[in-house]
């Protein structure tokens, strides 16, 4: 109602400038130089239009839009109508159409049953008019023609006949526009409750979403992917490049439905499983990048493989072990036999002397062998885990290797349940490598946190010296960079944290050091 009766009103404004606008030429181009009577009376019922229409208007700024408001503007019309005709001589006025623009507002603002009631009070309105003037009881200003009784009565007749039938075909004209704009409506409010649902799902959903345009330039970017790609805010990659984001995308076979793509985030690189649609059926229309972070995946899919090879290299270690043993204790016994039946000769019991030594080194080595192949079980126990770092830590700062090396603990209170012998000799491995590692000058840390259901335990170093083509098999049993390692005591650590149902895993670069992230369950 209120954007009906704001248009009726600036059309009426409209209408009465062009009215002035003609009765100012008219005036000026007469030969007569001053104004007529009747003139000046148009030019006064045209100003006071202006004034209604304004006080009408500052109505409805005012918030007056109701079904009052519509009958006190249509009734307005219908006065205005009445006076112009009047003041332009009644039944030759050239105004009377303005009662047909009243009965058409009325259609709009009040529907037919208003229409049809505007209409018959223009017709009882000219009617009166015309009366009263054919007889006498008011004198128009202008001329008046022939108001003979067949005249007024075909005047009354044809007008009352317009008017109605200008009603009645308004009326069904508002009844369908009004139809129509409710259907509109509807469609619209589904519209809008459908293009919010489409932002909720694209907000809500779990794999990463981007759109660019046919030239690769970003049209959108949902919150999963910005998330993934460690993006501030998705309105300020709008309009870059699609290939600063995922570089390579666009340039993979289009017919592999699925692929795999690394990625550098600011969170480190990230392992990503993407697929590629074209928008429309052809490519001019945008292209679809759906994708989903597989980082996690592919390294819990590493340590499964990991596990799985150090299982087969555990079993085969054993069995080598066990089959070394027997030989090796025989040969230690003939050795010490030999050396209570020598003479005293000198290079005779050096070279026993080699051999027992050598002989206990290699007993010392099956014995690795053994506890990597057959670890025994975790005795678990409630423990302060804080404590027992902190323990370890404060143990180790007199090892040789410490001395030159800053330590640093950032450790938490937690307590869970594992074997404090076993863990405690996994610190120890995983410390001594950190200072070896470490150059004079370098420091190490060890921090301990709480991480959802975890124990996260991390010991960084400011090394970083392993090699990327290193870090898949630093866990492999035999592996060392060290000389001298034996190449198990990662692998016995990797073993023990996975009998506690935990993970150990491995990051290292020059720039942002070595860290070995523990993993232990904080419940049993």
């Amino acid at each position: 109602m209120r954007n009906r009766l704001t248009w009726l009103t600036v059309f009426r404004t409209v209408a009465v400038s062009l009215s002035l606008v003609a009765f100012a030429a008219r005036v000026f181009l007469q030969p007569v130089q001053e104004p007529s009577h009747g003139d000046m009376l148009s030019f006064a019922v045209i100003g006071l239009v202006y004034l209604f229409t304004l006080v009408y208007g500052l109505m409805l700024r005012g918030g007056w839009a109701d079904r009052l408001a519509a009958v006190v503007q249509v009734v307005g019309d219908l006065l205005i109508a009445s006076v112009l005709v009047f003041l332009t001589g009644v039944g030759d006025s050239p105004f009377t159409f303005l009662y047909l623009l009243a009965v058409i507002g009325a259609s709009i603002l009040l529907d037919g049953r208003g229409a049809l009631l505007a209409a018959l009070a223009s017709a009882l309105t000219y009617s009166l008019l015309l009366v009263a003037v054919r007889s006498r009881w008011l004198a128009s200003p202008t001329a008046v023609g022939d108001l003979s009784l067949q005249r007024v009565a075909f005047l009354i007749g044809s007008n009352l006949l317009a008017l109605v039938l200008i009603a009645v075909l308004a009326g069904y004209l508002a009844r369908q526009l009004s139809a129509t704009g409710g259907r509109l409506s509807a469609r619209e409010a589904d519209l809008k409750k459908l293009g919010t649902l489409q932002q909720q799902i694209l907000t809500c959903m779990p794999s990463g979403l981007i759109t660019c345009d046919a030239e690769g330039r970003v049209t959108f970017v949902n919150r999963a992917a910005s998330a993934i790609l460690g993006l501030d805010a998705a309105a300020a990659v709008a309009g870059s490049p699609v290939e600063s984001l995922l570089p390579g995308a666009l340039g993979v076979d289009a017919h592999l439905r699925r692929r795999e793509l690394s990625v550098q985030t600011r969170e480190g690189e990230r392992t990503l499983g993407l697929t590629v649609t074209g928008l429309g059926d052809t490519e001019r229309e945008g292209t679809l990048i759906v994708f989903q972070d597989l980082t996690e995946l592919r390294r819990i899919e590493e340590d499964l493989r990991r596990a799985d090879r150090l299982a087969a290299l555990g079993t085969l270690a054993a069995q080598l072990a066990h089959e070394i043993r027997n030989p090796l204790a025989a040969m230690r016994g003939s050795a010490q036999l030999l050396v209570q039946g020598s003479s005293g000769d000198p290079v005779s019991a050096r070279l026993v002397d080699v051999l027992l030594r050598e002989s206990d080194r290699l007993s010392k080595l099956v014995e690795d062998f053994l506890r990597f192949a057959r670890p025994p079980p975790p005795l678990k126990q409630e423990v302060d885990l804080e404590a027992l770092v902190a323990e370890t830590v404060e143990m180790l700062r007199a090892d040789p290797l410490a001395r030159q090396v800053r330590v640093e603990t950032e450790l938490l209170p937690l307590r869970i349940l594992v074997d404090a012998d076993q863990l405690r000799q996994v610190l120890i491995n995983l410390l001594r490598n950190a200072f070896q590692a470490t150059e004079e000058g370098g420091w190490v840390r060890v921090t301990l946190r709480p991480e959802d259901s975890w124990a996260e335990l991390l010991i960084w170093d400011s090394g970083g010296r392993i090699p990327p083509a290193h870090l898949s098999r630093i866990f492999e049993p035999f592996f060392s960079t060290r000389e001298g390692g034996t190449g198990l005591g990662l692998s016995t650590a990797h073993s023990i944290v996975r009998s506690h149902g935990g993970n150990i895993r491995v990051s290292s670069s020059p720039q942002e050091g070595t860290g070995f992230l523990i993993q232990l369950p904080m419940r049993d």
